[in-house]
């Protein structure tokens, strides 16, 4: 979402990095680049006159004259202010008893729908038991699109048809909520292609039956300024008490999660990242800060790690490497494990230095190159996978046949594993130094 911000910015600060000192006029030269890169990217015109200004103060006063590294300084204090926009990071509140109703609003095609599903999944996992509510009665395929996520999930969905009104349907669902024991209630609201009174007052009764816990408007990231707009009218009508920016995962130019917060004052409080039921994230101003600015996101990296990783399979894995016996088998196992933690272009992202690098490289990181190597593998034989070196001229035409793919890919692949096994017998056999050295460092 911040691809093309973050570029921009980088390049401003490059520019910095090549001088020893840096002068008031040098400071007003790179913060101008910064405003129009902030105004590009869609980001409320006030907000960007704020943070500019409060850069500047910090920029050409005692902070920026005390600095060994004037440039270095510059983007520390870009990067503080980022987070001061963003606004302060917190979880739901679940606290009392239970149990506790989260209400779900937004327009319609915001995501919604999907995005009480992923709540409901992540509850789960934090030892919660939820209950997901249809209660968007006026799009008869939300309801039906609600049951099937709640199927695949394997999450109770109360769910009465479009008959009722949506205020009753809460009401009675929060008391099915109480008998069944369910902890956490999520109510699925109505949206609208835009904000009329007949949804406003839907949702004000909603709130005064039911008394949410929390109210979170969903928003999609790809409208721009008009989140910031839609975002202050729902919170006059009806106090929100978060958000979620959904399709962060998208080519919007990100302005929106930088605005939203500070025109608002309402907190955001998850990214939807992707389609998948896991793909949404707990939102940290920290972290967001540091991706826009290239500095990486080494904390979420490690968190997708852990989370996709079985342990005894890591740790079977680390005695692999640490023999030198690692296979076309392990590495297809890797893959798999890779995959499950989301699109190779944000984790690289993720990585510091790399995400600036991978704009350089001739080709873009592309997932379908993983199933062309997927392809391939599986194309093997058992024996094949483990001892590549019986892969003849007859075999690859073979593996090339079954994969869709050339005999030079195969080529390609197996050199490519050949290269990566000679490495690993030189770190298991302690020649670090010589590796190290043969790349220059």
């Amino acid at each position: 979402m911040f691809e093309s911000l973050s570029e921009k910015l980088q390049n401003v600060f490059k520019k910095l990095s090549g001088k020893g000192r840096l002068s008031e006029q040098d400071v007003d030269v790179a913060l101008r680049e910064v405003r129009l890169a902030l105004l590009e990217a869609d980001v409320n015109f006030r907000v960007v006159k704020d943070l500019v200004g409060r850069v500047r103060e910090r920029a050409i006063g005692a902070d920026l004259a005390k600095s060994l590294s004037p440039a270095q300084m510059v983007i520390k204090i870009v990067h503080e202010e980022l987070i001061a926009t963003l606004g302060s990071s917190r979880k739901l509140d679940l606290s009392g008893p239970p149990p506790h109703v989260i209400m779900l609003a937004g327009l319609q095609g915001s995501g919604k729908t999907t995005t009480a599903a992923k709540l409901a999944l992540q509850l789960r996992k934090a030892g919660q038991r939820p209950l997901l509510v249809a209660a968007d009665t006026r799009r008869p395929a939300a309801i039906a699109q609600l049951e099937v996520l709640g199927k695949q999930l394997d999450i109770a969905v109360h769910s009465e048809g479009d008959r009722p009104a949506p205020p009753d349907i809460c009401v009675h669902a929060l008391e099915h909520a109480r008998k069944a024991a369910y902890s956490v209630v999520i109510l699925d609201t109505g949206g609208r292609l835009h904000i009329d009174d007949e949804m406003m007052h839907e949702l004000e009764e909603i709130v005064r039956r039911v008394a949410p816990r929390e109210t979170l408007m969903v928003v999609d990231a790809m409208t721009g300024q008009d989140v910031v707009t839609v975002a202050e009218e729902f919170h006059r009508r009806v106090p929100l008490s978060g958000l979620i920016l959904t399709k962060a995962d998208g080519d919007a130019r990100g302005g929106a999660a930088l605005s939203v917060r500070s025109v608002t004052g309402v907190p955001i409080l998850y990214l939807g990242t992707g389609e998948k039921s896991d793909a949404l994230e707990a939102f940290d101003p920290a972290r967001l800060a540091s991706r826009i600015l290239g500095m990486g996101d080494m904390l979420t990296l490690i968190e997708k790690a852990e989370a996709a990783f079985d342990e005894k399979q890591a740790l079977a894995m680390q005695e692999k490497l640490r023999t030198a016996s690692f296979d076309l088998k392990d590495f297809y196992d890797q893959m798999q494990q890779v995959k499950k933690m989301g699109p190779l272009q944000q984790l690289v992202e993720m990585i510091p230095g790399l995400a600036g690098m991978q704009r350089k490289l001739p080709t873009e990181i592309d997932d379908r190159q993983l199933v062309r190597i997927e392809a391939m593998i599986q194309s093997m034989t058992p024996e094949e996978r483990h001892d590549p070196r019986l892969i003849d001229g007859s075999r690859k035409r073979r593996i090339a046949r079954g994969s869709g793919t050339t005999v030079s890919e195969v080529n390609q692949l197996l050199g490519q594993f050949r290269q990566m096994q000679r490495m690993l017998k030189e770190l298991s056999d302690g020649r670090m130094p010589r590796m190290l050295g043969r790349f220059g460092m």
